[in-house]
């Protein structure tokens, strides 16, 4: 029998969000995992927001939408308040029900702002990784690290000389163009810069991430500018809090950019062993056979590959390949919310595995 199509919605709906959502959804074992964190995080929101005043959008939801926005890549925070609107599921993962208003986008994106001020995108992921579930899975000793290229919310035409920036930045080929003469009108934290010979050059930021080698999670990210240092000097950052923190020497995995003496010296000299790859081309490595004798080196170089995995999902699908925000501490936010929402993805599948 041929079933009817009727226009007329009901009057009255009998229905939850949670029966709207599969029971084996994979957003439900993240949904929990998020929502242990936040609770745990309470005292750290009461220090943000005062104890009189008009209420503003809880900050547990609001992150929540947030990681949303990192793991399904939703380009911008008016579209992903759109999706508040109609996605039934992103409100079940946030906790808005289902007959009530989203937020306004720029109450929205002000609200965003207060939590990054206030290092919640970092306490959240520290919290993260002291979980008790998730702590057992994290090692102690050994790491990998490296950085990715992310393209700036501004175009060549912006590219303009620091002296004369009412200029037309149209009729740029041809010209020289360097950071310390020429500055971007959209994103002047940018800097010009291309990777390797061949490539373009691209305004664009630089993302490094800290991942330890037995499940490949990552335990720290930051962005920085631009230049041929910027990888070395980031990972030297990361690394000597991380050794401080475990009171103990740890390894570090890296590609042959991090081959240079005074870098690998560095981190000797802060109880970090260099699990670095030879680039040997055409110049003397800075790693010698005191460290690649051991059979450590090689299984730091084979794990140190996973980290391209943490770049590849956030660009694939996150929010990583291309800003959609201006300034070096807005991307540094979105570049964490990424690295968070990897290991969002990859702990619940961890955890069934081991039981």
């Amino acid at each position: 029998m041929r079933g009817q199509s009727e226009d007329q919605s009901h009057m009255f709906l009998y229905m939850t969000l949670e029966q709207r959502v599969p029971a084996d959804h994979p957003l439900r074992a993240v949904r929990e995992l998020v929502r242990e964190v936040l609770k745990a995080m309470d005292h750290d929101f009461r220090k943000l927001y005062a104890r009189a005043g008009r209420p503003s959008i809880p900050p547990e939801q609001l992150l929540s939408a947030l990681l949303l926005q990192g793991c399904f890549g939703v380009r911008s925070e008016r579209l992903l308040m759109e999706q508040m609107g109609y996605n039934l599921m992103y409100r079940w993962f946030v906790g808005l029900p289902a007959d009530g208003p989203a937020w306004d986008a720029t109450t929205f994106t002000k609200n965003r702002e207060r939590l990054q001020k206030g290092d919640i995108f970092n306490r959240f992921m520290d919290r993260l990784l002291n979980h008790e579930k998730v702590k057992a899975l994290l090692s102690d000793e050994h790491f990998s690290v490296d950085g990715t290229l992310i393209q700036a919310w501004a175009s060549h035409k912006s590219f303009k000389p620091k002296d004369d920036q009412d200029s037309d930045g149209e009729n740029f080929h041809g010209t020289k163009r360097r950071n310390d003469t020429h500055a971007s009108t959209t994103d002047p934290d940018s800097l010009l810069y291309r990777k390797s010979q061949g490539q373009e050059s691209t305004l664009c930021y630089m993302g490094h991430a800290v991942m330890e080698n037995r499940h490949g999670l990552v335990v720290a990210g930051m962005v920085t500018h631009a230049n041929g240092t910027a990888e070395r000097k980031a990972s030297l950052r990361m690394l000597k809090k991380i050794a401080r923190k475990k009171k103990r020497r740890i390894t570090a995995g890296a590609d042959k950019a991090y081959d240079t003496k005074d870098h690998v010296a560095d981190l000797r000299a802060n109880n970090i062993t260099p699990h670095v790859a030879q680039n040997d081309t055409n110049r003397r490595s800075a790693i010698d056979n005191r460290t690649t004798r051991h059979a450590g080196y090689g299984i730091s170089q084979n794990k140190c590959k996973m980290i391209e995995c943490v770049f590849g999902l956030g660009k694939q699908h996150g929010t990583m390949r291309k800003a959609k925000l201006r300034g070096i501490t807005n991307v540094a936010g979105h570049f964490m919310l990424n690295l968070i929402g990897y290991n969002l993805i990859r702990i619940p599948k961890l955890l069934a595995a081991t039981g």
